[in-house]
């Protein structure tokens, strides 16, 4: 197989060129125009006078915020699944499925061939940051592996599909990276969870594996049966791949698995590099360090909006885009894509830490907020306590839960329960300590009322929230729970902050049951 990080190498050095001489205002008010002037003529075009539209002001004037469900019973239900000049010119084929991990709500999310190639120039721009800081990669002279769904599809109409949006991503990779790609389409195509991840573990170990990609929980259960097979060899990544060079991760906060994965990283000539991808579109990659934020990409034909948080609710709130956002406030934000969003509200939280260029945090979920007792924590905050409460255990967890315990009787205060997976080593650990629990809840407890002035109110003498609670589980606990909800594996991800009662109580459930 040809080695294509020489081409690779050539592309980062004029692509590094655009992007040093990239101004963000001008690359976004282009990218708006020329999204506009494309759509014109569709009936959302035409609903919403594109072809009058001249400036960003004009454009947030005459088109309003919208949710999925605004989209769907305005735009797409009537017509669905044949959308044909609809939100976007002519016929959409692909629709990733996306379920919402608090509504349980499934959601078709227009996909083109223009996003295909947004993404794909974004998949670029990560390689390029890559081979950038590492003058002397071999990056394209292997195999890069993606821990994703299910390539099958349903067919909703002919020439229409849906399905998983990773499966999709691999149908429509550029002709360059496919021969470069593993699984191929036999594996990629299983949909059992359990005999995938068994058969991909045999077979990559057998492949000159240069990148491995996925969702940091289920790499790391696919790294646990990598160790199963192979449990002569240290459970370290270079034991398995001695040429691996890049780990990418993305979809969720990453600090409860970042000790997991520098350790699994020791030995290797491997580097960790977090993307921002999202159904709607690849919002942003890092280029520079852990925590340093994620730039955003701005010429991929995708034009952002932000809105703060505590507007959401106003029925006009304030609409900032990049030539007027601030740092280090909490967005929400809002995206007009080249598959047909407009003004789109995608649900995740960011906050600026740079804008020149400009990089985000992401800091939630709109929907991902406990505040069922006014207390108004944001996800950021959450995740900020529990991995506070574990690094004062020197533990490390998979994944973790939390949600609202109600009052059951007069008098009595509501409160969080955090139900916790631990890893391995680390719940050894724990069955050899007491007391973990109590003081995980301190820690907890103490680092939201820092920073967070309306829990530290309701925490004040108990007035309105009692203590939280810490419930510790075993390994692999939230993948036979996702199992149970048919949630395993792929792009599927456990939901953290679960504001939704019925579904925390599902949890409840579950973990009464395997204590049994």
């Amino acid at each position: 197989m040809l080695n294509l990080t020489p081409f690779l190498h050539g592309y980062s050095w004029y692509r590094n060129r655009q992007l040093q001489k990239q101004d963000p205002v001008t690359s976004q008010r282009k990218v708006l125009h020329k999204l506009c002037a494309h759509a014109s003529r569709t009936s959302f075009g035409r609903d919403h006078s594109f072809s009058s539209l001249r400036t960003v002001a004009d454009y947030q004037s005459a088109v309003p915020i919208r949710k999925y469900e605004d989209f769907w019973q305005e735009y797409w239900k009537p017509a669905f699944p044949v959308l044909q000049d609809c939100t976007w010119p002519g016929l959409i084929t692909y629709f990733p499925v996306s379920s919402g991990t608090t509504s349980g709500t499934t959601k078709y999310i227009p996909y083109t061939k223009e996003m295909s190639a947004s993404n794909a120039k974004a998949g670029l721009d990560l390689l390029v940051h890559h081979v950038t800081q590492r003058p002397q990669s071999q990056l394209l002279g292997g195999l890069n592996f993606m821990l994703g769904g299910s390539t099958v599809f349903r067919e909703e109409a002919p020439g229409v599909m849906s399905g998983d949006l990773s499966g999709i991503s691999v149908k429509e990779l550029p002709w360059w990276i496919k021969p470069r790609y593993f699984p191929d389409e036999e594996l990629a195509l299983l949909s059992d969870w359990d005999e995938k991840i068994h058969r991909l573990a045999e077979e990559c170990l057998k492949r000159d594996i240069r990148t491995i990609s996925g969702v940091p929980s289920w790499m790391l259960i696919f790294i646990d049966t990598l160790a199963q097979l192979k449990p002569e060899l240290p459970r370290k990544l270079s034991s398995y791949f001695p040429n691996l060079e890049l780990v990418i991760h993305g979809g969720v906060n990453f600090t409860p698995y970042h000790q997991q994965f520098t350790e699994l990283l020791e030995g290797s000539n491997a580097e960790l590099r977090e993307v921002y991808p999202a159904s709607e579109g690849f919002i942003g990659v890092a280029d520079q360090g852990y925590g340093e934020g994620l730039r955003l990409l701005l010429d991929t034909d995708i034009f952002y909006e932000f809105i703060p948080v505590e507007e959401l609710e106003s029925p006009n709130p304030t609409r900032h885009w990049i030539g007027n956002v601030q740092k280090d406030i909490n967005y929400a934000i809002v995206l007009t894509t080249c598959a047909g969003l407009w003004s789109y509200l995608i649900g995740d939280t960011v906050r600026f830490v740079s804008l020149a260029p400009p990089r985000v945090l992401i800091t939630g979920r709109t929907s991902y907020t406990l505040s069922a007792f006014g207390e108004h924590l944001i996800a950021e905050e959450v995740e900020d306590a529990v991995h506070a409460a574990l690094s004062e255990e020197e533990f490390s967890a998979t994944d973790y839960s939390v949600g609202a315990i109600f009052p059951e009787s007069k008098g009595e205060l509501g409160g969080h329960r955090y139900v916790i997976e631990l890893s391995e080593d680390s719940y050894q650990a724990y069955l050899e300590k007491t007391g973990v629990p109590s003081r995980m809840s301190a820690v907890i407890d103490s680092r939201l009322s820092q920073r967070n002035e309306d829990y530290e109110a309701h925490r004040a003498e108990g007035f309105g929230l009692r203590a939280p609670e810490v419930e510790i589980v075993p390994p692999g606990f939230f993948s036979r729970w996702m199992e149970s909800r048919g949630k395993l594996g792929g792009q599927n991800k456990v939901p953290r902050l679960i504001s939704r009662p019925e579904l925390f109580s599902e949890l409840l459930s579950f973990v009464a049951h395997s204590r049994q």
